[in-house]
């Protein structure tokens, strides 16, 4: 029990390593300067990341679920090595997808894997209550880390264009040695019925007969594009409305630290409030959030992004809470990394019509309908949710998905 105590630690350590992306903050500089691609090549990246994440989501929570989540965590590491390492030998557009199929496929094995090994962890030591405070501690410490990156970003790149993604390198062999000292804690293991059977059960379970299941995680990924958009919008809003380029590393770096600051503390704000005004409270922070970035605008308007920050701080650690309560050990990591496959289907879809939107209309007044789109969506998925939380204590869920 003591050596399984000693994850959470070492995962606190993982997401800051995972999250500490120095070549982030420059890296379509680097596409644009030093591959040469054009920015419709660029985007295609994008969407060629999102396709990827959203063919492994599941089968890699699946996998995990099977193999264990420390392996899964190795093999993540070890991927994304090699996927930055070809990044140090990229010279064209083959080299540069190749390098993000791997970064994706890496990606996808942490989600999911990563949440279940802690709470399993807590769960083994019999303090899974505990789970909502250590999940934001991760998720802190995974936004420090993004922040940290950010700011020395510029100056590497400056340097030398290849230096961000040789630090990179190293931070994932930091990572690789991190995973092999996390401990497998004891779980429930499903009967094995053949992987397909087995995958669709429980994807009937979360979607089907799990009502309260299902509409968290319907909740959840809405909140999460309407925190996801700004972070590709940001910029030119910021552009266009003439905020000094100096300004754009810092606004960046504070954003991840407003997310690590609220995913810090969400356990103890959701204590004094409870989960019904929690999510009255994300509703009115996306509401202010976007009708500041749609209807008021300015120098200053970038500044309500940053309750846009704040809800995605909030949000995490809660709801991923209340997910893992409704989770059967032995499918944990798959039902979470259903819940990732719907958040980043729901970007493929809706993603590029935002895109579109933005070139079309200006990015000002793409928030400006968005804004309408959440007041559209929001409040009846909140309510479907609300009416969905159990009034007594949560059952536990191994039996129902067993049994299906």
């Amino acid at each position: 029990m003591k050596t399984t105590h000693a994850n959470i630690r070492k995962l606190y350590a993982f997401s800051f390593l995972q999250m500490t992306l120095f070549p982030m903050a420059i890296i379509t500089l680097f596409w644009k300067d030093h591959i040469g691609l054009s920015l419709t090549q660029i985007l295609l990246l994008q969407g060629i990341l999102s396709v990827v994440m959203v063919v492994m989501e599941y089968p890699s929570g699946f996998i995990s679920d099977r193999i264990g989540y420390r392996v899964a965590l190795t093999m993540a590491s070890l991927i994304g090595m090699v996927g930055w390492t070809l990044y140090t030998v990229a010279t064209t557009f083959a080299h540069v997808m190749a390098a993000e199929i791997l970064l994706g496929v890496s990606l996808a094995f942490i989600s999911g894997s990563d949440s279940a090994l802690l709470y399993e962890s807590l769960k083994a030591d019999g303090n899974e209550l505990e789970y909502a405070r250590h999940q934001g501690r991760m998720s802190g410490f995974a936004q420090g880390g993004e922040a940290l990156g950010a700011v020395f970003a510029g100056l590497l790149y400056a340097s030398a264009p290849l230096l961000p993604f040789f630090l990179q390198i190293g931070v994932w062999l930091l990572a690789l040695l991190l995973t092999r000292a996390l401990v497998e804690p004891p779980r429930d293991l499903a009967p094995h019925a053949g992987h397909l059977k087995e995958a669709l059960r429980t994807a009937r379970y979360a979607f089907v007969e799990n009502k309260g299941l299902r509409y968290t995680i319907l909740l959840n990924s809405v909140l999460g594009i309407a925190s996801f958009y700004p972070v590709w919008l940001i910029q030119p809003y910021m552009q266009h409305a003439r905020v000094p380029l100096t300004w754009f590393g810092p606004v960046w770096s504070v954003a991840n630290l407003t997310v690590a600051l609220f995913a810090l503390t969400s356990h103890r704000i959701n204590a004094i409030l409870g989960d019904r005004y929690m999510v009255i409270l994300f509703l009115f922070l996306v509401g202010m959030g976007y009708y500041g970035l749609g209807f008021m605008g300015g120098l200053w308007g970038f500044l309500f992004y940053y309750l846009l920050t704040c809800m995605r701080g909030l949000r995490g650690p809660m709801m991923l809470n209340i997910t893992q309560k409704e989770c059967p050990s032995a499918n944990r990591a798959g039902i979470l990394s259903l819940q990732s496959l719907c958040f980043r289907l729901l970007f493929v879809c809706t993603g590029p019509l935002v895109g579109m939107l933005a070139d079309k209309s200006g990015v000002h007044q793409a928030f400006t309908y968005l804004f309408y789109a959440m007041l559209l969506v929001l409040p009846p998925l909140a309510w479907l949710f609300v009416r969905s939380l159990p009034k007594g204590g949560a059952k536990d869920p191994s039996d129902a998905v067993n049994r299906s």
